[in-house]
C-alpha cells in the first residue's frame, strides 16, 4: 500500500498487544472477585464474634441433675425456650469435661496392672537324626560353633550316647540367638539326657522316668494259621513272635499246628503320659497243641536274669531251637530213599527242606563256631555251624550270607546267619537243614533235643511260690480251675455210681 502523503509504499503489520490486553483484564477481575468474597468472610466472622451465640461445633454439657430435670418436663412452649436459652463458656465447658474424664480415671483399678516387662519365651525346635548324620553336622547346619560342641562333648560319659546316634531319633534344641541354650535327648523311654547353661557352663543331667504298666490278656483258638489267629485276638506282630520264640523248642510251627490248637497269653503294655508307648513282655502263656497243653511262666532270677520255664521248672528253652526259619512249610522231609528231583536217582535226603521266599532270614539254630561258610558242591552257599564236640548243624542253598558270618566266628542262638536262596542243586528257594550227632544225620524234626539247666532244687519252692499268682489268672481265663472242679466232682460220684448199676 503506497503512503498518501509520501507516495511510497509501506508495510503494515498487524500488533499481537490485544490478547495480552485481555489477559490482564481477566486477571483484574479474579483479583476483584476475591477481595468482595474476603470481605464479606470477615465481616461475618466479626459479626458472629460480637453475638454470644456459640459455634455449632461447640457442644452443651449438661450435669446428670439438669438432664433428669430435662427429662421430667413434658410441655415446653416457645417463650420457655426463648427465656430459658443457656449462655456458655467454653471455660466452664472444658472443666466439666476435665471432671468426667479425671472420674472415669479414678474408677479404674490399677492394682491388676502388671507394668513390669515380660521376657520373651524361646521355643525349643526338634531335630530328627538323618542317615550319616552326627552331631557335628546337625550343629553345624544350626548356626552353633565347635566351641560349644567340644563344651558339649566335654562333660563326661553321660554324653557319650550323642556319639551313636541312629536315623529317626530327636534331639531338642534351646538356642538362644545364635548359642546353644539347652539340648534334650531321648536315650531311650525310660531316660533323657538333659543339658543346660548355667553361668557360661553347660550341666548335664540324666533323667529317669517310670512308665505305666498295665497287664492285658488274649486269647484264641487257630482256624487258618497262627499268624492270621493272633492278628484277630488282637496282638501285635511283635508278641506274636515272641510267643513264637517262647514255643520254638517245642513246637515246630511249620509242621506242627494243627486247626483246633489254641494259646493264651497274659503280656504287658507300657503308657507314657497316657499314650502307649511299648508292649511286652509275655509274662505267662498256654499253648494247646494237638490236645498238649504246654505253660510258659516267665522267672527272674535273683541276679536278674531272666528265662521262661514250665510250671515244674524246667527250662522252656533247650539248646537247640527246633527249626530255623520262621512261618514255612517243609517242602522235603528226612528221606533216606528219596529219589533226587534233579539228578532223577535214589539219594539219601539226609535233612529238611523248608520252603521260603528268596531273602528269608536263616536263624542258627543253638549257640556255636562257623566251621564253613563258602560253597559246598550241590549245597551251594553253606554255613556249618560247630556246637560243642557232639552237635554240628548244616544250612544249605543260601542266597547270600549274613554281614559277619565267616570261618572261626561264634554266634549265639537265633542270631541271622544267611538269607534263603536257591544256590546250587535246587529246584526253587528253599533252605536245606541238617541236624548231626557225633557226624551222624538225625532227623531234625524228631531228635531229642538238649535241654538247658533247670530251677535248682534249692530254689523249686521260692520259684513256685512266685509263679502261683499267674497259674491262678492262667486258671481263671482258660476256665481250667472250673473244669478240674468238675471232673473231681465227677470222679467223686463215680464209685456210687458203679454200686447202684451192679
Amino acid at each position: 500500500m503506497k503512503d498518501y502523503k509520501t507516495g511510497k509504499l509501506a508495510v503494515r503489520t498487524r500488533s499481537s498487544h490485544p490478547w495480552l490486553y485481555g489477559s490482564l483484564a481477566t486477571c483484574i477481575v479474579f483479583a476483584l472477585i476475591w477481595l468482595f468474597m474476603t470481605w464479606m468472610g470477615n465481616n461475618q466472622i466479626n459479626h458472629a464474634e460480637q453475638s454470644n451465640t456459640p459455634p455449632i461445633s461447640e457442644q452443651i454439657v449438661f450435669s446428670p441433675e439438669d438432664k433428669a430435670t430435662q427429662d421430667n418436663r413434658e410441655f415446653v412452649n416457645d417463650e420457655e425456650i426463648a427465656d430459658s436459652e443457656p449462655v456458655l463458656n467454653a471455660d466452664l465447658i472444658v472443666n466439666s469435661q476435665s471432671e468426667i474424664l479425671t472420674d472415669g480415671i479414678d474408677d479404674i483399678d490399677t492394682s491388676s496392672i502388671d507394668i513390669t516387662e515380660q521376657k520373651i519365651e524361646i521355643p525349643w525346635q526338634t531335630i530328627t537324626v538323618k542317615s550319616g548324620d552326627s552331631l557335628a553336622l546337625i550343629f553345624s547346619r544350626l548356626g552353633l560353633t565347635p566351641g560349644e560342641l567340644y563344651n558339649v562333648m566335654s562333660l563326661g560319659k553321660e554324653v557319650n550316647q550323642l556319639k551313636n546316634l541312629l536315623p529317626g531319633q530327636r534331639i531338642k534344641f534351646h538356642i538362644d540367638g545364635d548359642d546353644l541354650a539347652g539340648l534334650e535327648y531321648e536315650i531311650d523311654l525310660t531316660q533323657t539326657l538333659k543339658l543346660s547353661k548355667q553361668e557360661n557352663n553347660f550341666i548335664s543331667e540324666l533323667v529317669h522316668e517310670e512308665l505305666d504298666t498295665i497287664v492285658k490278656d488274649a486269647s484264641a483258638v487257630i482256624k487258618d494259621s497262627l499268624f492270621l489267629s493272633g492278628k484277630r485276638a488282637g496282638l501285635s506282630d511283635n508278641l506274636i513272635m515272641q510267643l513264637v520264640s517262647i514255643y520254638g523248642w517245642d513246637i515246630d510251627f511249620a509242621l506242627d499246628i494243627r486247626e483246633g490248637d489254641s494259646f493264651t497269653v497274659i503280656y504287658q503294655e507300657q503308657y507314657k503320659n497316657g499314650k502307649k508307648v511299648a508292649e511286652g513282655p509275655i509274662v505267662a502263656a498256654e499253648f494247646i497243641n494237638r490236645e498238649r497243653p504246654l505253660r510258659a511262666i516267665r522267672y527272674t532270677h535273683p541276679d536278674d536274669r531272666t528265662d521262661y520255664y514250665a510250671d515244674n521248672g524246667d527250662a522252656m528253652r533247650k539248646a537247640f531251637l527246633r527249626t530255623p526259619v520262621n512261618f514255612t512249610r517243609i517242602s522235603s522231609r528226612f528221606n533216606l530213599k528219596r529219589k533226587h528231583p534233579i539228578l532223577n536217582k535214589i539219594r539219601a535226603h539226609k535233612g529238611v527242606d523248608y520252603a521260603a521266599p528268596t531273602g528269608t532270614p536263616i536263624k542258627a539254630t543253638g549257640d556255636g563256631t562257623v566251621i564253613l561258610a563258602g560253597r559246598k558242591g550241590g549245597y551251594g552257599r553253606t554255613v556249618i555251624l560247630k556246637h560243642g564236640g557232639k552237635y554240628s548243624t548244616v544250612y544249605a542253598h543260601l542266597h547270600r550270607y549274613a554281614k559277619g558270618v565267616r570261618k572261626g566266628k561264634r554266634v549265639k542262638q537265633g542270631q541271622i546267619i544267611g538269607y534263603v536262596g536257591r544256590s546250587g542243586l535246587a529246584t526253587g528257594p528253599h533252605l536245606h537243614y541238617e541236624f548231626r550227632v557225633h557226624g551222624v544225620h538225625r532227623n531234625p524234626l524228631t531228635v531229642k533235643l538238649p535241654k538247658v539247666e533247670s530251677i535248682h532244687q534249692d530254689a523249686l519252692v521260692k520259684f513256685k511260690k512266685t509263679i502261683t499268682p499267674m497259674l491262678t489268672e492262667l486258671d481263671r481265663i482258660t476256665g481250667r480251675s472250673v473244669l478240674a472242679a468238675r471232673q473231681t466232682k465227677v470222679s467223686e460220684n463215680s464209685p456210687i455210681l458203679s454200686m447202684e448199676d451192679g
